[in-house]
């Protein structure tokens, strides 16, 4: 588990972990978007609680390798100010069969996202605004969910 200020290339974090007896390994990239309810983003700040964040991802770690039959997890989570298009989160998942690996990077980002200790402020051209979560992202939903703000595309 790692949080950091620094960038991060996907193709190299991964390149760099080698379990040969995984049959499968399913990632999840979170990235900054370019909008949101308040206006076009610029940036995106993010704080974090030193220490107490990363034991809490090696909790949640942990937890998902005693829910699901997986056989390694890797959470990269970064602070500081952020651009769009730059990543954020990475949650990695190694597993004998693909099933368990989806499952446990699913539960893995969900419970992420409502449990660990970051706070993430949204620089727009008309000022800054705090993030809070809705409903639906605290409860980690399976089904998924649609924020008011925010359109499908068809």
């Amino acid at each position: 588990m790692r949080v950091q200020s620094e960038p991060f290339a996907l193709g190299e974090v991964l390149g760099a972990v080698s379990r040969p007896q995984a049959g499968a390994m399913v990632t999840f990239l979170g990235t900054v978007r370019d909008f949101s309810e308040h206006a076009d983003i610029l940036a995106l700040e993010i704080e974090h609680y030193p220490g107490m964040t990363e034991r809490e991802l090696e909790r949640l770690a942990q937890q998902a390798e005693q829910r699901f039959p997986i056989l390694d997890v890797l959470i990269i989570h970064r602070f500081g100010r952020l651009s769009p298009e730059e990543p954020i989160v990475l949650v990695a998942v190694w597993s004998a069969h693909r099933a368990a690996a989806f499952d446990a990077c699913r539960y893995l980002i969900d419970v992420l996202k409502s449990s660990a200790p970051f706070w993430k402020k949204e620089i727009t051209p008309t000022g800054a605004h705090w993030v809070t979560d809705c409903p639906g992202c605290r409860a980690g939903t399976q089904t998924g969910h649609v924020h008011p703000d925010v359109l499908e595309e068809p």
